[in-house]
């Protein structure tokens, strides 16, 4: 798949888009949320900004000005469902709340996928520049350093992240799972962010994350890093019987993946 295309030119523009986009989100934080620029999508603390439509839309021109003719999907314009061909996926900030509240860690999330898989993304934090980036085949970095998953060999020395719904029902069943998970790890963090939660396991900050009901644009940049990084991984997959249901990923070093889906399963975080 990944010959078909040039994963290296992709992750370029990849890159170069996602860090314009991040100098926006960066700047117009501030007044986006003192002019009271808040709205609400499926609950009252499922919030969307100014600065998330503002720059989403800076990412849609961009890229019809570098990639003419390709398709967008975004978090808040939406775009072609249909998986096949070259398109690219948006999530403009991922972490709203954490913008929302000026906790500094969110991201601006954006990856190029051929019939539906990744092959170049890039995830940039536009509070301290950190820029993660992938090429399917190439390697996954953060700066130019080569990332590696971390050695974990036990699961109950592992450090799990993970998050959590909108839905207040779905946010309690996650906590009962969590539950019975929290004495089977070293510890779990919670940070609010997928795409970095995903890049954190690529660098071996994490060493595996799991969390049920993300979106394509969630994960799309992230899961090429951590996987480009040696996880290994397991996306939402529609109609799965494997027990963990079909809207969870799972990823982490390949010396605990099977210890942590095994606990998962034992959890019942399928039926979340």
């Amino acid at each position: 798949m990944a010959a078909e295309v040039d994963a290296k030119a992709l992750c370029q523009v990849a890159v170069r888009v996602a860090r314009e986009a991040a100098d926006l989100a960066r700047t117009v934080r501030d007044q986006s949320v003192t002019d009271g620029a808040v709205n609400t999508k499926s609950t009252e603390t499922d919030v969307v900004t100014a600065g998330d439509r503002a720059v989403e839309r800076l990412v849609r021109e961009r890229l019809a000005q570098l990639r003419p003719g390709e398709s967008v999907l975004g978090e808040e314009e939406g775009g072609d469902g249909a998986l096949e061909g070259l398109r690219w996926v948006v999530d403009p900030i991922d972490g709203t709340v954490n913008y929302l509240y000026g906790f500094p860690w969110y991201s601006v999330s954006l990856a190029a996928q051929l019939d539906g898989c990744s092959v170049a993304g890039a995830v940039v934090e536009p509070v301290s520049g950190r820029v993660w980036s992938a090429a399917a085949g190439h390697g996954a970095f953060l700066d130019g350093r080569r990332l590696r998953v971390s050695n974990a060999d036990r699961l109950d020395l592992s450090l799990i992240g993970t998050g959590f719904a909108y839905s207040v029902a779905r946010r309690t069943a996650q906590a009962q799972v969590l539950g019975r998970l929290l004495g089977q790890v070293r510890d779990i963090r919670r940070a609010g962010v997928a795409s970095l939660d995903l890049c954190a396991v690529g660098a071996g900050w994490l060493d595996g994350m799991y969390e049920v009901g993300l979106n394509r644009w969630d994960w799309a940049a992230g899961a090429l890093i951590v996987a480009e990084a040696g996880a290994e991984l397991r996306l939402p997959q529609p109609g799965s019987t494997d027990g963990l249901g079909d809207g969870m990923i799972v990823c982490a070093a390949p010396g605990i993946a099977g210890e942590l889906t095994d606990a998962l399963l034992r959890a019942d975080a399928g039926r979340v």
